[in-house]
């Protein structure tokens, strides 16, 4: 947002074509996976009618992926809903900032609109006809940072942003527990890069071990689509790197309003 770097001076020249704004994650319309301080532009410029979530997933409580104040506006005067309760699943630290947020301007016509669900790693739910498996991400120690298996009719979608490369034992779980992902949506910050040795993101190289990994325990096929994202401006993640990436490693970049079918 304040940086001058050349990257960022030449992308306010180049305009929107260029730019990525932070990362949201919608599924079959009614499960949102973190939610950005973009959302509502999201939701104006990409048709997403955000009054029909039901349900959100929250990896963890950094402010570009869970932006609790707007919150406040689900409901009273301010909002007419589709879906009267909003379902909120996240970590401890995610519940303290979601009331330390609210704290001020929560309306009591619109608290119960809201119910929040704390979840820790190697959990297990279900929402509706969905199947959630929640894995530790490695992306520091200061919470329980948590990467999302989301299933349902026997496939899934795996959410593995923000995090360093994944422990063995977390993608063990997922093979334990059955997980088959159609498709999988990779941190790739540092892009040409790579974030090891103990990197709390990953790059290209690091997502491709990590795609090695989960074919070898039958997480995913060679027919599993696989996308990059949460590109950092440090690596310039201009359109044209980002296409030789599709290109070499046979991956979707993502863009904002990306749709993809599985």
């Amino acid at each position: 947002m304040f940086c001058s770097c050349p990257f960022c001076s030449k992308i306010r020249e180049l305009g929107e074509r260029e730019f990525h704004t932070r990362s949201q994650i919608i599924l079959d319309g009614k499960i949102g996976i973190d939610f950005p301080p973009e959302a509502y532009v999201h939701s104006l410029k990409f048709g997403v009618d955000l009054s029909a979530l039901k349900y959100l997933l929250i990896t963890h409580s950094h402010m570009d992926h869970f932006y609790a104040h707007d919150f406040i506006l689900r409901g009273y005067k301010y909002a007419q809903l589709r879906e009267p309760i909003m379902q909120i699943y996240g970590n401890a630290a995610v519940k303290d900032i979601f009331y330390e947020c609210t704290a001020r301007e929560m309306k009591p016509e619109v608290a119960p609109n809201l119910k929040f669900i704390q979840i820790g790693p190697y959990s297990e739910f279900e929402i509706e006809d969905y199947r959630i498996l929640a894995i530790p991400a490695n992306h520091g120690n200061t919470e329980d940072a948590l990467l999302f298996y989301v299933e349902r009719g026997g496939e899934g979608y795996l959410h593995l942003y923000d995090t360093g490369i994944i422990s063995a034992q977390a993608l063990d779980f997922l093979k334990e527990r059955g997980a088959k992902a159609g498709l999988v949506s990779f941190d790739c910050t540092f892009v040409e890069n790579s974030g090891r040795p103990g990197g709390r993101h990953m790059g290209i190289s690091d997502d491709m071990f990590v795609k090695q990994e989960l074919l070898a325990r039958g997480i995913i096929n060679e027919n599993s689509k696989i996308v990059i994202t949460h590109f950092s401006h440090n690596n310039a993640p201009y359109s044209e790197v980002l296409k030789g990436l599709e290109k070499r490693y046979g991956v979707i970049a993502a863009y904002d309003g990306l749709e993809v079918e599985f």
